[in-house]
């Protein structure tokens, strides 16, 4: 992967924060999560070019749907 642009990196901490707010876990947990299912580097830096044109309600929904499906839980 190439290096994190300062955009990927500022987005990727707001949808961290989205998820966690949606899930009402501490955010702490919800990067742990999206690290171990890859979710982070494999799903929102790496589509960050699409997914950040899309508003907060449809971003927490489609990576929580992503980072459950990683789990075996979606």
């Amino acid at each position: 992967m190439d290096d994190i642009t300062l955009d990927q990196l500022d987005f990727a901490t707001y949808c961290i924060g989205l998820v966690a707010e949606r899930l009402n876990l501490p955010q702490s947990e919800v990067y742990d999560r999206l690290v171990a299912t890859d979710t982070l580097n494999g799903y929102i830096i790496e589509a960050y070019d699409v997914l950040h044109t899309f508003g907060g309600n449809y971003l927490a929904d489609d990576i929580i749907d992503f980072m459950k499906r990683r789990e075996g839980r979606g």
